[in-house]
């Protein structure tokens, strides 16, 4: 879900609406999810150009890590080196300074807000929380809770269904013993002697040989 300019506006006005029960014009700057500003309105404020400058670096730096810029500015500043190397990265969109906070709809991070220019220390946070809390209060989050299903009547064509197919089956070969087995291999050589000798007399003759009907003769 993508930050629309309607939901701006709604956080802009709450934001306003704070600024104004404060008596601290400030001014407010509300980027997307990629830290593109949306919308911007400064509140008649001193310094205007250098407070629409900061709140908008603080916008850019609540979505660059997704959290306040409060809670950066903690534990940044026990890294050397960290805050000039970031805003160098990013083209001075970055600033370790209280007044940036994500906005978030439905536990996702749609956009940041920036808030630069308060009267007394903290204003500028407490006017961007009021804020932030739009989204929560128009777009509470769900969390989703798994309904049981109903069971199914389990008839007996359900039984049928879900039972396994049978394997096929196949006649067995009958287990030869070895009795069986020497009986058969002494019939297989008294066969072959028996081909082996019609043999021989086709080939030889049944009848006297030709010698002895010549002498007959």
């Amino acid at each position: 879900m993508s930050l629309t300019i309607d939901l701006a506006r709604r956080v802009l006005e709450a934001c306003k609406q704070r600024a104004t029960e404060l008596r601290s014009p400030v001014s407010i700057a509300i980027v997307d999810a990629g830290g593109h500003l949306v919308l911007f309105e400064r509140m008649m404020s001193p310094y205007g150009w250098a407070t629409g400058q900061i709140s908008q670096a603080k916008a850019h730096t609540a979505v660059m890590f997704n959290q306040s810029t409060d809670a950066v500015a903690q534990w940044g500043s026990q890294i050397p080196g960290f805050a000039s190397s970031m805003a160098t990265m990013s083209e001075g969109k970055f600033i370790m300074a209280a007044g940036g906070w994500p906005l978030r709809l439905n536990g996702a991070t749609i956009g940041g807000i920036g808030v630069s220019g308060g009267n007394a220390p903290g204003r500028d946070d407490e006017i961007a929380r009021a804020g932030a809390a739009v989204l929560t209060v128009l777009a509470p989050a769900t969390h989703y809770v798994p309904q049981p299903q109903a069971a199914l009547p389990y008839t007996q064509a359900a039984r049928a269904a879900v039972q396994p197919t049978p394997m096929p089956t196949y006649p067995s070969r009958p287990a030869s013993t070895p009795a069986a087995a020497a009986v058969a291999v002494s019939e297989t050589k008294n066969l072959d002697m028996g081909q082996e000798m019609q043999s021989e007399e086709q080939i030889y003759g049944e009848g006297p040989a030709s010698s002895d009907t010549y002498s007959e003769n």
